[in-house]
């Protein structure tokens, strides 16, 4: 395996000119399906579009939307211009919005109407009232000086907008001299996307990655896999986070597969879409599979053309790899761990590693990666069993924060090293086991207590969907230890209960002195569970309760 210099405009014409009738894209749940050549093509009609409307290298462009059929057709397009494809989570509400394309300088903005709980359409013109009286292509913003185009994807017309047919229309006006002379000045060192951080703790950071960071990544990833062109990858985790647009969007496409897409997660349309394409691969956060495997309907779908797939996202509790090996027949599901910052992957499991390597760490470290565990305190490398905050350096090394050199520097230090703000040890066999976030450790009277050591006991608890654990105020201890729980269905399990299946099984310590019933977690939109959050709805839960824990 060696580190591919292909640009994704590159990646995508290779496998029309290789394998032009393949299928690339599919939407199984609407029959929707793109081979190579014919992608590419609307690829390429696409860039022409954007060059119209005065996108060039460099230049920054925005998408909100869920996984809709031309989200990876404006990656591209961009990609083959040398344009900045800037990714918006699709739970922004104004503020974070306006936030994103004022501090990425965006220039284009591609929309859908929106989700359920909100209009994009409405969100924009709120935040562009000039949008309304302004001839496409000429608005100008008194607050956003930067931004000059707003496009609708899809038929839709609403004023101001361009959609992507008429996007698409102003392309065959441009000539395809042009696009070629566009795509000789990219190179796969050029940044091509911009991720902004969740924001779980502070303002978001626009992650600026390159086509080398990314497109080596997502090949190791399916290397990792032992994927071939043969494979079928069913996407439902979101494109626009790094587990959506690199493990799965680049690992098909340096590998001439299939992607069948989910536009937004469903359980039903996942395990539907196995079943009707045959999926050799699945893909998603731990909530996504305890969804899948919980679906009322789980039993009537044949998952057994399922080989491989990745749970990642956030901490993998064993029992629910198990299950997932189990029930839903992928004998080789796989971890991988990292952060955005990596492109994300620095560490997954492989197939060939044994069942228990597999489901109780995140492997060893990505081929040209160095990954290291380093004591806090002294910056000395731990050895083998000790814990530490686990960092890397290599390829997959973002370019850096758009615009914030400091924040920068402190990601990553004058060695090289990639600070993950991660807990983990190395075990004697060199894999990995992330033990814990260094602001998620629990202090409790002085003793240190890794929230993930109790969520993996009480998983195994009978009745237990799903846990969190937090900690709390204490003005006796510091902190005392609370655990959020989703009870299985029709499952009358109590606190006391909870609190004896701990006694004498974990330390007293460690033991929840707070627990509370939920019937789901906050979530990004990626689908990470927000433990600020929790942390805040304590008081909030205990203040119902009469107890005041500050």
């Amino acid at each position: 395996m060696e580190l591919q210099e292909r640009t994704l405009g590159q990646w995508v014409e290779y496998w029309a000119e290789k394998t032009p009738d393949k299928e690339y894209i599919v939407y199984s749940d609407r029959d929707l399906r793109f081979t190579w050549s014919v992608f590419n093509e609307r690829v390429d009609r696409m860039a022409k579009g954007l060059l119209s409307l005065g996108v060039k290298k460099g230049t920054h462009v925005g998408i909100w939307a869920t996984n809709v059929p031309d989200w990876l057709t404006f990656l591209f397009a961009g990609a083959k211009i040398g344009a900045v494809l800037v990714t918006v989570n699709t739970n922004y509400k104004q503020s974070e919005l306006e936030y994103l394309v004022e501090d990425s300088d965006l220039h284009t903005l591609c929309i859908t109407e929106g989700v359920f709980d909100g209009s994009y359409i409405d969100m924009v013109y709120a935040m562009l009232p000039e949008l309304k009286d302004s001839q496409r292509g000429y608005m100008r913003s008194r607050r956003f000086p930067e931004m000059k185009n707003v496009v609708f994807i899809g038929q839709e017309k609403y004023r101001g907008m361009y959609n992507t047919p008429e996007l698409l229309l102003l392309g065959e006006n441009i000539d395809d001299r042009t696009l070629c002379e566009a795509k000789k000045q990219v190179t796969c060192h050029d940044v091509v996307n911009m991720q902004y951080t969740s924001g779980t703790t502070g303002f978001p950071k626009g992650v600026m990655l390159t086509h080398y960071n990314i497109a080596n990544n997502g090949f190791f990833t399916g290397e990792n896999m032992k994927f071939t062109d043969e494979d079928k990858l069913c996407c439902c985790v979101p494109l626009f986070h790094c587990f959506g647009i690199t493990l799965a969007s680049m690992n098909v496409l340096t590998h001439g597969c299939t992607q069948v897409m989910v536009e937004r997660f469903d359980p039903l349309v996942v395990l539907a879409s196995v079943h009707k394409e045959r999926c050799t691969a699945l893909y998603g956060v731990p909530t996504m599979f305890i969804a899948e495997l919980n679906h009322p309907m789980f039993s009537l779908f044949d998952l057994s053309s399922l080989r491989t797939g990745i749970m990642a996202g956030s901490l993998c509790p064993p029992e629910v790899m198990r299950a997932v090996v189990e029930k839903m027949h992928i004998p080789y599901i796989t971890s991988v761990y990292g952060l955005t910052e990596s492109s994300p992957g620095m560490t997954q499991s492989r197939v060939e590693q044994s069942f228990e390597e597999r489901t109780t760490t995140v492997g060893k470290e990505f081929p040209y990666t160095e990954v290291n565990v380093f004591n806090s305190e002294t910056g000395e490398e731990c050895p083998t069993g000790e814990q530490g905050e686990i960092c890397c350096r290599g390829y997959l090394l973002m370019k850096g924060y758009y615009k914030k050199p400091e924040a920068t520097a402190q990601a990553i230090d004058q060695g090289g090293w990639l600070h993950s703000g991660d807990l983990g040890v190395k075990d004697e066999n060199g894999n990995y086991r992330i033990t814990g976030r260094i602001k998620d450790m629990i202090i409790r009277g002085g003793e240190n207590i890794y929230p993930k050591e109790i969520e993996d006991f009480l998983y195994k608890m009978e009745g237990i969907k799903d846990i969190q654990v937090v900690g709390v105020n204490s003005p006796k201890y510091g902190e005392e230890v609370g655990a959020f729980i989703i009870r299985q269905d029709n499952t009358p399990i109590t606190e006391e209960d909870v609190k004896e299946y701990c006694r004498g099984q974990i330390a007293r310590h460690k033991i929840p002195k707070y627990i509370f019933f939920v019937d789901d977690f906050p979530l990004t939109g990626s689908g990470k569970i927000q433990k600020f959050k929790l942390r805040e709805l304590t008081l909030e839960l205990l203040a119902g309760k009469g107890i005041k824990p500050v």
